[in-house]
């Protein structure tokens, strides 16, 4: 890279500026990647940290996909679910909003809870089974936002329940949750928790959104869906069922691709024109004797050090903001959200750089003559 370091050290300005772009282009990806998996989490930690590995949805109708908004399932198949060969345990859930307030007078705090409904004593709410009827278990946001404790008081919806423990930071689309047994559930939501009445319910108020399985084999699955009238997705596919999730992931997502994409373009522009700059050098190199590909990989090596700076710099920058917002803004700060982006950065401009330098194959050294005059 002897003549890439030079044109470093000659062309100070230019790359200053051409970094400088890398910087804010990997800043604004890299706060967006952040974001991005913040607002994920506050709308999914629910769902993905259940410890099932499908959710049976009542099955809606043709040509429509599940939601959370219109499934209810009745007591009948939940407990067929449980027999199903394959089915390891089968967990009705109930999902809904309410309104939570705790204190009195003056002094009283309210916010609006994701209410998840499950038996007395089930491994799928945390704090070891405490939830009971009369009995809830609280993420520590909905705590937080309620000025409670385990032991305190709270009412949803106008029901009292005490607060058994404080567990967990389960989000369910931007709301904290609020665990509570199937029947307080069902009172405080009127059973279907929004409403839903599709599905193979018939049982009243003994229904759940959905049914939670464990399973250890999939063989059986898509015959008990269409006996018993539901439709089985993993947890992971489930998350499709959210209202906002799909919209809003899908336009962030689709924001930091076009990052990307501008990224690549911009430092295959310049690069570009920087070939085009220097095409009389790369001939009287090319006539001194230096080959294609030294000066291909002369020309590369120089667009991956200013890659590397640059997207090394503005890596730091946007981990720095992201840790300095995190506690007011829904942040995640990890590998994924920070090394992954700039992966990618470096990775997407290399390529652009090196779709722009191929024009070095077709320089003439017969240029440095004067033969093209």
């Amino acid at each position: 890279m002897f003549v890439a370091w030079r044109d470093l050290r000659f062309a100070k300005g230019r790359f200053a500026l051409m970094g400088t772009v890398i910087v804010l282009i990997t800043v604004l990806v890299g706060l967006l990647s952040g974001l991005t998996a913040g607002l994920g989490r506050e709308n999914t930690s629910a769902i993905t940290a259940l410890p099932a590995d499908r959710l049976a949805f009542a099955a809606p109708a043709d040509g429509r996909e599940v939601s959370f908004a219109d499934s209810r399932v009745g007591r009948r198949a939940w407990e067929a679910w449980a027999r199903v060969p394959g089915v390891a345990s089968a967990e009705p859930l109930g999902i809904g909003t309410v309104k939570a307030a705790a204190g009195g007078g003056a002094g009283q705090r309210t916010a609006a809870l994701s209410a998840f409904g499950v038996r007395p004593g089930s491994h799928l709410a945390p704090g070891g089974g405490k939830v009971a009827d009369g009995a809830a278990v609280l993420s520590a946001k909905a705590a937080d936002e309620l000025g409670v404790r385990a032991g305190d008081r709270l009412t949803l919806s106008g029901r009292a329940l005490t607060v058994a423990a404080v567990a967990g930071e389960a989000m369910f689309s931007h709301t904290p949750v609020v665990w509570t047994s199937l029947d307080d559930w069902a009172g405080v939501t009127g059973g279907s928790g929004h409403g839903g009445s599709s599905g193979s319910s018939g049982d009243g108020a003994a229904s759940a959104t959905v049914v939670a399985l464990t399973t250890t084999s999939d063989a059986g699955l898509d015959a008990a869906d269409r006996r018993l009238g539901t439709r089985t997705v993993t947890t992971g596919e489930a998350l499709r069922a959210i209202g906002s999730y799909t919209a809003e992931n899908g336009s962030l997502q689709l924001m930091r691709g076009f990052l990307f994409a501008i990224s690549a373009l911009v430092i295959g522009a310049f690069f570009t024109v920087w070939t085009i700059q220097r095409s009389g050098d790369v001939a009287v190199l090319k006539a001194l004797g230096a080959s294609t590909r030294y000066l291909l990989r002369d020309a590369l090596g120089q667009a991956v050090v200013l890659l590397v700076a640059g997207t090394g710099v503005g890596t730091a920058v946007a981990a720095a903001v992201g840790a300095a917002v995190g506690g007011a803004v829904p942040f995640v700060l990890d590998p994924a959200t920070v090394l992954v982006p700039a992966l990618v950065m470096i990775a997407l401009g290399a390529v652009g750089a090196a779709l722009s330098i191929r024009r070095i194959t077709a320089v003439d050294p017969l240029t440095a003559l004067g033969s093209a005059r």
